[in-house]
């Protein structure tokens, strides 16, 4: 998973402004008790860290891959 995707599911999840306040404040248990952000510029795994996020926030499982986006036509 590449940050900008983390970003996307984040915003997706959460809205854009309440996620990053997420992303700077919620202390990941799974993490070594780091915030996303945190953890993210140690060069953490993303997914690892979107995964981490969810189950601190109990994220239903079939909201955790995101919701469906509809491909680009030309």
């Amino acid at each position: 998973m590449r940050i900008s995707d983390f970003w996307r599911l984040m915003d997706d999840e959460f809205g854009p402004a309440y996620s990053r306040i997420l992303a700077s404040d919620l202390v990941l248990t799974g993490l070594g008790g780091q915030t996303a952000s945190q953890a993210l510029e140690k060069g953490v795994d993303p997914k690892r860290v979107w995964l981490a996020v969810c189950e601190m926030q109990e994220v239903p499982p079939e909201r955790r891959l995101g919701r469906d986006i509809q491909p680009k036509r030309d």
